[in-house]
């Protein structure tokens, strides 16, 4: 069985999405009706904008979903049997297994960046990435710490990305290098993604996912919160409400898949962060770029 999946923010380059732009009538149908949909020009920043003007919270979201969704629009032998998205992603994959229309999608992400954006601004925080140990260590260590500081994104077995308060993510790296990690990495990110410190975008964007139509999938969808196979519409809304402050079970959800028969994982958009965590998690299962 083939598993497409999803990146998400990080994964944005400047030029993406300008080779479909200029190689698919359909792709360039969906590139002029974002534009339409956001009320400013993200084909351009996409297509020449720099790096930091890619980074931007309200730029880099949409810009990575619109690169994914268009690509999987664009596929000639598009016939996903399963679907995951790592974070941000997720709302792409919603749009390849057709639970989301293209102009939902694109909505959505439009709203969950600018959520998150106001909420990384309202309360300055931080990630930072742990390398070489157990979850169970990096959690229990977080546990320990006085302040908000959790573990938000399992990514692949020995790397786990933590979420919270500065101080406290700055404490929680001493404590984890103390107890034998490979590297504590602070990230260069605007907020703490996937932490309770995300509660005020959750709330905004539990409104606009209600006022949403969400339609029953053509296949299954592995979802950051539940790691397993959903295709109940009003499931799938619930788990993507509270994505937001719950961690992304990336690890978990690709060893679902696999024991559920997925064979190959195709990578749907920018970059191929997927699938090098993909190979961590199993070596023998094969791992490929989509390609128009």
């Amino acid at each position: 069985m083939k598993a497409y999946v999803f990146p998400g923010q990080g994964a944005q380059f400047s030029g993406m999405g300008k080779d479909l732009y200029e190689n698919s009538e359909i792709a360039k149908e969906l590139f002029d009706k974002a534009n339409e949909i956001l009320g400013f020009d993200i084909k351009s920043i996409m297509f020449e904008g720099s790096a930091e003007d890619l980074k931007q919270t309200k730029v880099t979201q949409p810009a990575v979903f619109l690169h994914s969704v268009i690509l999987a629009k664009t596929l000639s032998d598009f016939k996903p049997e399963m679907v995951a998205g790592h974070s941000l992603g997720e709302i792409s994959a919603l749009v390849a297994n057709e639970t989301l229309d293209f102009e939902s999608g694109l909505k959505l992400v439009y709203k969950r960046a600018l959520a998150m954006q106001a909420a990384c601004e309202a309360n300055p925080s931080t990630m930072a990435a742990i390398l070489g140990l157990e979850d169970k260590i990096v959690e229990d260590a977080c546990a320990e710490i006085d302040g908000v500081v959790v573990a938000a994104n399992y990514n692949c077995p020995g790397q786990l990305v933590i979420s919270g308060e500065i101080e406290a993510v700055n404490l929680a790296c001493e404590k984890l290098k103390e107890l034998g990690a490979k590297r504590a990495l602070v990230l260069p990110v605007g907020g703490a993604f996937h932490s309770p410190l995300m509660k005020p975008a959750e709330e905004e964007l539990a409104k606009a996912i209600e006022e949403t139509t969400f339609n029953t999938p053509i296949c299954p969808v592995y979802q950051n919160v539940s790691t397993t196979a959903v295709t109940d519409p009003a499931e799938i809304k619930k788990n993507l409400i509270v994505q937001l402050t719950a961690p992304v079970k990336w690890t978990q959800s690709v060893q679902n898949m696999i024991a559920d028969g997925a064979k190959a994982f195709i990578e749907v958009g920018p970059g191929n962060t997927l699938q090098g965590l993909v190979k961590k998690i199993n070596r023998e299962v094969s791992t490929s770029s989509a390609q128009i």
